[in-house]
């Protein structure tokens, strides 16, 4: 018998969520099979069977949770005699026939079923779910003998659970002990204080990937000695070449280079000239500054599951065109939640962007444990003095985050400038 164990599929993972079994108990698993699909703090990725046999046995079900190494199934092999299996959930449902599925799921009245709660549950009946929408009624707590599916066959999927909380309306608080104000319980051991009350407060429990990114930045900022430095880039040669570049591009079929493209790819370059920004902190002996010798860029994108931040690897050897193309198929990759651990993995440093809010500057915090982490606000026009002249030009800030314990002020500035210059001259940058 084999122990399929929860694997580490981040470097930053330490705990993952069963999201779906792809084999059930009883069939045969071979060499390369998808097993499960599991949803890690930064992705839903799928695990593969490096032996082959017997499926035995579910450990962990379709929304729980397991740190890494636990065992969350059993392989026969035929070796030996199988354990009796440990459930940390309910049993593995019954295999059930298309037609019993069609017979059992499908609503009686002809009509459309609305998303919500059922008037009465019907208790008799197999619930028919997807493992996300178990997972968000497991995280909103609600229970799923109360919804209505709108999806195939009356199967209740995550928007019927998303449908059902914003309809749920407060109960009246003469009904019954536990009382509920705007969302809110007030009964005994679950009250909460008065202001919560009057605010309306409801509790929005976090996601595997909120908890880790909460984590992850607790620690860096309470950690990691943070020291920031702002400079304005003059960008106007940049914005009209790359309406220039951009025009040609369209008119040849091809997708437009974004300003973000041009300044991951101009921070690349400014790494090469400065490798001491290009580094880490470790605590060995006694505290030392780790160079790396490879410049690979994170880059920070807001999915729906939250911050994630894929990697440009070799950046300073990519034109910006190329960059464009890649961080693409990455932020693809992170709406779908399928990006890989070596996509998330092996970043030396980190360009997060906010300019398409239309934010001018912030200060964001080290992705840990990389040393340093360039904000770019938007790029705007503004009044100049340029050559005793007062015109409008195009100006960007940047605002650089680093580790002061290995890299000093001046170290920063020095960057800053060299990147302020690249940005300045774009035809360095995409030449």
């Amino acid at each position: 018998m084999i122990e399929i164990q929860m694997p580490r599929l981040s470097d930053t993972m330490e705990e993952g969520v069963i999201n779906a079994w792809l084999k059930n108990p009883g069939e045969l698993v071979k060499i390369g099979d998808i097993l499960v699909e599991i949803e890690t703090d930064k992705a839903v990725m799928e695990h593969e069977a490096y032996e082959a046999g017997i499926f035995h046995a579910v450990l962990v079900q379709e929304g729980q949770s397991a740190p890494i190494g636990t065992a969350i199934a059993l392989l026969d092999d035929g070796k030996d005699n199988a354990p009796a299996p440990v459930p940390t959930g309910p049993s593995t449902p019954k295999a059930v026939s298309v037609l019993e599925l069609a017979t059992s799921a499908t609503p009686t009245r002809h009509e459309k079923p609305t998303p919500g709660l059922k008037e009465t549950p019907a208790l008799a009946t197999r619930t028919f779910s997807s493992p996300l929408a178990r997972k968000e009624a497991k995280e909103r707590g609600i229970s799923m003998g109360l919804l209505t599916g709108t999806g195939p066959g009356g199967r209740i999927v995550r928007s019927d659970v998303i449908s059902a909380t914003e309809m749920d309306s407060p109960a009246n608080p003469g009904d019954g002990d536990k009382a509920t104000h705007g969302g809110v319980k007030t009964s005994d051991g679950d009250s909460k204080n008065g202001s919560d009350v009057l605010r309306g407060s409801v509790i929005a429990p976090f996601t595997s990937v909120r908890k880790v990114i909460s984590s992850r930045l607790s620690e860096s900022s309470r950690t990691i000695p943070h020291f920031s430095l702002t400079s304005v880039a003059d960008v106007e040669e940049l914005v009209q070449l790359r309406e220039e570049i951009n025009a040609q591009r369209q008119a040849m079929g091809r997708s437009k280079i974004s300003m973000n493209d041009f300044i991951v790819r101009a921070s690349a370059l400014a790494l090469l000239e400065h490798p001491g920004i290009n580094a880490s902190y470790s605590p060995e002996n006694g505290g030392q500054k780790l160079l790396h010798g490879r410049i690979n860029i994170g880059v920070a994108m807001a999915v729906e599951a939250g911050l994630v931040v894929p990697v440009l690897v070799d950046a300073a050897h990519k034109p910006a065109s190329q960059l464009g193309t890649e961080t693409k198929a990455l932020t693809a990759a992170a709406q779908e939640r399928k990006l890989s651990p070596a996509q998330l993995s092996g970043g030396t440093f980190t360009v997060s962007n906010l300019g398409m809010y239309g934010v001018e500057s912030f200060s964001a915090i080290i992705n840990a444990p990389e040393g340093a982490i360039l904000a770019a606000g938007r790029s705007g026009l503004e009044v100049v003095i340029r050559d005793g002249e007062i015109m409008a030009r195009h100006q960007l800030r940047l605002t650089l985050s680093a580790d002061h314990r290995i890299i000093d002020g001046a170290d920063g500035a020095a960057f800053l400038q060299t990147l302020v210059t690249l940005l300045g001259q774009p035809l360095v940058i995409v030449s």
